[in-house]
């Protein structure tokens, strides 16, 4: 079964890698597939994820995703995969409820009544749907979790980024010691060329996690932009050993290797590059270098 890093995942499933890292750490999803001793995530998973994504979206806090789980799991083990199995049953509220032999339970075990499915496909991640919708606003977020996922969707787009600077700090009002919300912060103030602040914010993310991938690699791209080139290697050092998977460390080494001069160091991480992206611009580019 072929795998997908995290960063192939995140992109197919369009999130943040730094999204799905933190998901990943906290056992939401977990990668099924090992190549060469690394994780990697399998179809399957990429189901499993983009059925989390369908349940954020449609309102379902990761918390009452987390609890669903763990109930489903406990309750009624003979599904294989719960996450595949989840589906929001809205009728007002924001209930999740799973499919077993053609019929809906809630977590806890309850049998929904269903008045009105949709034809279901198995490659599709569904949801169902009653014929009332919800009218109410999204309630605000109660945990650094909630406030955290809530600034992951949101940071993405330039006319929403004050709400995700918002958003991320209430997360760490809530918890401090969030390295991830530390992390997100910092680049949205990056985005907004807020420079010093990102600088600030990938260091407090660093001192509470110095092995945390994403905010290494944002701050050594900030140091290589200033000339510090000395720390630009270390950190990108840093995230290459935490996780040698990810393909813009091996390039942005690559590239800075021969902004030094130091080609056979170069030729290492182009190679490394293009056994993880084989294809695409940079990929030529690689072996260009190579050949030369």
């Amino acid at each position: 079964m072929k795998g997908y890093s995290v960063h192939d995942a995140a992109r197919i499933c369009k999130l943040s890698s730094a999204r799905l890292r933190y998901w990943e750490r906290t056992a939401l999803v977990r990668p099924s597939v090992t190549a060469d001793s690394a994780p990697l995530f399998g179809f399957h998973d990429l189901v499993c994820i983009k059925a989390i994504l369908v349940l954020v979206e449609r309102g379902v806090p990761v918390r009452r995703i987390r609890r669903s789980l763990e109930s489903v799991r406990a309750r009624v083990p003979e599904i294989d995969r719960p996450l595949e199995a989840l589906r929001v049953w809205i009728d007002g509220s924001d209930r999740v409820v799973v499919r077993l032999d053609g019929v809906l339970l809630q977590p806890d075990g309850q049998t929904v009544l269903d008045f009105r499915l949709a034809p279901e496909r198995s490659e599709d991640v569904a949801y169902l749907e009653s014929r009332r919708r919800p009218t109410s606003a999204e309630p605000d977020p109660e945990t650094a979790l909630e406030w955290f996922e809530r600034g992951c969707r949101l940071d993405s787009e330039a006319a929403t980024h004050h709400e995700a600077i918002a958003a991320y700090e209430r997360s760490l009002e809530a918890d401090p010691g969030f390295a991830d919300a530390h992390c997100n912060l910092a680049t949205v103030h990056y985005n907004q060329a807020r420079r010093d602040a990102a600088r600030a914010g990938y260091e407090r993310a660093l001192a509470l996690e110095p092995d945390h991938v994403e905010a290494n690699f944002n701050l050594a791209n900030l140091c290589e932009e200033e000339g510090r080139n000395e720390a630009a290697l270390r950190h990108y050092k840093v995230a290459m050993r935490a996780d040698p998977l990810y393909p813009d460390v091996q390039l942005n080494l690559a590239l800075l290797y021969e902004k030094l001069g130091l080609r056979r160091k170069a030729r290492k991480h182009w190679r490394h590059y293009l056994q993880l992206e084989p294809l695409g611009t940079w990929a030529e580019i690689a072996r260009k270098h190579l050949a030369d």
